[in-house]
């Protein structure tokens, strides 16, 4: 994980500013939903993808890894799909 160095305190109502640099850095618009994950003691903001297109792109990962032949891109894409789910 990669810090940015940036601490930002929650307010009255429990919300959080993502700043304006994170947010054009990761292409998040204004009104455009996130999902939140919880993993341990960490909160996890993720830009939100319906099911359908999650299951679309590991559709065709797994289609990738089927027609790879080195066993380190095969790995590679059996993470990224552990990852999406």
């Amino acid at each position: 994980m990669k810090s940015t160095g940036i601490v930002r305190s929650v307010d009255n109502l429990g919300r959080i500013v993502i700043p304006a640099e994170l947010r054009n850095v990761l292409g998040i618009d204004k009104q455009e939903p996130l999902e939140i994950f919880i993993n341990g003691d960490q909160i996890i903001l993720q830009k939100y993808q319906p099911n359908t297109e999650k299951e679309e792109v590991i559709a065709n990962l797994q289609k990738m890894a089927f027609n790879a032949k080195s066993p380190n891109v095969i790995e590679t894409i059996d993470r990224a799909i552990k990852l999406i789910r």
